[in-house]
């Protein structure tokens, strides 16, 4: 598996946020690299609150967070279907467990996917194993200042769950893998056919190793590289983007982006440059 994403994708104004808060990519323990993209790091200290802003990918996380003024706690969130908002103020942790989209199946291998889509729930529920450690797992992966500390005991935490083998995840990861790295793809139809699959039988992988249908990732995956590219500098040719991203015109990208992020693409560009 490569190394972790250096892309900002997915995260609205990545700059202000990097401005005010510590975030880092560190890579899982090599067994476990099949089944995630990496864990992420955040630490702050705001004199003021902020609001962080995510487009969510199509990945289950598991979270450990320690907020101001809370006791500290663990959960699962599912794949988030709109814009995800948290607000961070005075001094906080979260310590985050990415997974590859349908490689948290294997964790959790009773349930599908899709029943956490939408949800963010305390880690028991969906891992039950966690129970009896779960005050000293907390602990140990949120109070620690050696980061590399942090890494150990999230490795610790997920290699005692022991991932069952599942051929069926391996193949949802390589779909999904598909799906974001080659733009071409722009139907579910035409991409079951190429898989020699039906369309019925990629909605059913997809619903219960994934979380959502390869349709909702075409799509969500389309807006993360607008927004990535309304972040940059350079004048972008939205008519010309929209027909890059396989919308049929750049009136069909508006409406997807607007609806996800909040605001339309020309004016979420003027306000991040």
């Amino acid at each position: 598996m490569a190394a972790p994403r250096r892309d900002t994708r997915g995260i609205v104004d990545a700059a202000e946020l990097f401005a005010r808060v510590r975030f880092r990519r560190r890579e899982p323990a090599p067994p476990l690299r099949p089944h995630l993209e990496h864990y992420w790091l955040i630490d702050w200290d705001l004199p003021q609150p902020y609001a962080s802003h995510v487009v969510p990918h199509p990945s289950v996380n598991v979270v450990f967070q320690k907020f101001a003024g809370q006791e500290p706690f663990g959960e699962v969130a599912g794949i988030g279907l709109g814009l995800f908002t948290q607000k961070l103020e005075g001094r906080g942790r979260v310590c985050g467990i990415k997974f590859r989209p349908g490689g948290f199946r294997p964790f959790a291998p009773a349930t599908p996917v899709t029943a956490w889509t939408g949800r963010r729930v305390p880690l028991p529920e969906a891992l039950p194993g966690t129970t009896p450690e779960a005050p000293r797992t907390l602990d140990a992966i949120l109070t620690p200042e050696d980061e590399d500390a942090r890494v150990t005991a999230l490795d610790t935490f997920l290699l005692t769950l022991a991932p069952r083998p599942d051929p069926q995840a391996d193949l949802a990861m390589t779909l999904v893998d598909r799906i974001r790295e080659d733009r071409t793809i722009r139907r579910v139809s035409d991409f079951a056919r190429a898989e020699g699959t039906s369309v019925r039988s990629l909605q059913r992988l997809f619903a219960s190793h994934v979380g959502v249908g390869p349709k909702w990732i075409i799509l969500r995956y389309r807006i993360h590289e607008a927004l990535e590219r309304a972040e940059t500098s350079a004048p972008i040719d939205w008519a010309a983007l929209a027909a890059d991203l396989g919308y049929a015109d750049q009136a069909h990208l508006i409406r997807d982006f607007t609806a996800t992020v909040g605001v339309p693409p020309t004016a979420y560009a003027t306000g991040a440059r």
